[in-house]
């Protein structure tokens, strides 16, 4: 690492100890931006680095709120709008028992660059809290969100802030936060969140949107080799929203998707994912990937090894950070993987994607795969302000058209840079260096 970038890094370990999550976000950047430095070497004299690590503003608040039996329950919830420079703060809401600072942080931090790669005018920002969703009654889950945004909404605004949803925040959750949000100002904002029902404000593709988007992703990468989705063999870890409509998306382009998991096993199924019964059991009964396998002959269910043994072309972890490790990418690419592209947030751990890219495995980092979901939330925000709505397929071959600029966008960079192929080296750089031009421009601020 650069001599400036390790002061920086050394700095950033010294004031966030422990948050392990956002270390190794912050590092994942610097290793890239070397070049950078040399070529611009404003950004250092201006302390850019130093300025983009350190969040804008961190919220950090009790939420009380009383289970079914009367009890009274206390959880943490949290905000860190991390930049502004580019358009209002804008990244998701996750509630789940991991929850802690450093993963808000981390989720941020990335959440800067990602949004600058999609070109649109918006900032970077996360939240959430240590609530699970997955445990309550639609009771609870409707009295804590009230809770959190009877908290939360004095920091909000279509100007300022503008939440959507993440892991355990989904239309449910949304509707009740708006719903509190409503209340609280009389205000009918459309804007101060999205993810929101189509009947209330929401856009048509949200809901697929990051799914769909990391597929037409790695559609634009196997084409740089000359090849397609067309009857691929692809996995696709997790069962949630990412997951399902990654495995849609996918199976409309031809590929044949044949492993999925969520966190008490995995599923193979060679005969292909069935996504009609993958919806009815994770969407409407809210169950486990197991009853998959009992109602589905062809599907043999797994909660010992690694879904990542199963032999495949194409990889998409869409579960959760650091779920593919160093053991993972080997057995994938003993198997002849051609790409890995991240669904979720850091999925790949530092040694994996490292053991990837040296055997010319074809890998995107998250920053600019999994893109397709707030590049969506932004098309939501502008139909918003114009009091309109879109078509399915008009909404859609926008968030094609943005997933194919981010694309060539870390292409070129890389290019330019003389890492040719290397998309974690073009995400970092065309992600830090629109930011970094805002942060000087607009002075010490």
């Amino acid at each position: 690492m650069d001599t400036q970038l390790q002061k920086v890094y050394d700095q950033v370990l010294r004031m966030n100890p422990g948050e392990v999550e956002f270390h190794q976000a912050v590092k994942e950047v610097f290793d890239s931006l070397g070049p950078v430095l040399r070529k611009k070497p404003e950004y250092v004299e201006g302390a850019v680095l130093s300025r983009i690590c350190e969040p804008e503003r961190q919220i950090i608040f009790r939420v009380p709120w009383v289970d079914d039996a009367g009890r009274v329950r206390i959880n943490r919830g949290f905000r860190v709008e991390y930049s502004s420079v580019l358009g209002p703060y804008k990244g998701g809401l996750r509630f789940h028992p991991s929850v802690y600072l450093g993963i808000v942080k981390f989720l941020g931090f990335e959440q800067i660059f990602k949004n600058s790669l999609t070109g649109m005018p918006i900032g970077g920002a996360k939240g959430g809290s240590d609530f699970d969703p997955h445990s309550a009654s639609d009771g609870e889950v409707m009295r804590f969100c009230q809770s959190f945004m009877t908290e939360l909404y004095r920091n909000l605004g279509e100007h300022t802030d503008v939440p959507a949803g993440d892991i355990g925040v989904g239309a449910r959750e949304i509707g009740y936060l708006f719903g509190q949000y409503k209340r609280i100002t009389n205000r009918h904002e459309s804007g101060v969140l999205t993810g929101k029902g189509l009947t209330w404000g929401g856009s048509l593709v949200r809901t697929e949107a990051t799914g769909y988007g990391v597929v037409f992703f790695v559609e634009e990468m196997l084409g740089e080799i000359g090849t397609s989705l067309d009857g691929r063999r692809v996995t696709v870890s997790g069962s949630g929203n990412v997951a399902t409509y990654a495995i849609e998306k996918a199976q409309q382009l031809g590929a044949k998707v044949v492993a999925c998991s969520d966190s008490g096993g995995y599923v193979v199924d060679e005969e292909g994912i069935d996504l009609e019964l993958l919806k009815q059991i994770k969407e409407v009964e809210r169950g486990r990937i197991s009853c998959y396998a009992e109602r589905r002959p062809s599907a043999v269910f797994s909660d010992t090894g690694s879904i990542w043994d199963v032999p495949v072309d194409v990889a998409l972890p869409c579960a959760t950070q650091n779920e593919l490790d160093e053991a993972a990418a080997t057995a994938l690419i003993s198997h002849g993987v051609l790409a890995v592209a991240e669904g979720a947030n850091m999925p790949c751990t530092p040694g994996a994607i490292a053991i990837l890219q040296e055997a010319g495995v074809k890998y995107a980092p998250g920053k600019a795969s999994n893109a397709g979901g707030v590049a969506t939330s932004a098309l939501e925000m502008q139909q918003n302000a114009a009091r309109d709505s879109w078509s399915f397929e008009d909404t859609e071959k926008k968030l094609h058209q943005i997933m194919h600029d981010i694309h060539d966008r870390c292409s070129e960079t890389a290019e330019e840079y003389g890492q040719p192929g290397n998309y974690v080296v073009g995400a970092n750089i065309a992600g830090f260096t629109k930011v970094a031009d805002a942060v000087i421009a607009m002075g010490v601020v």
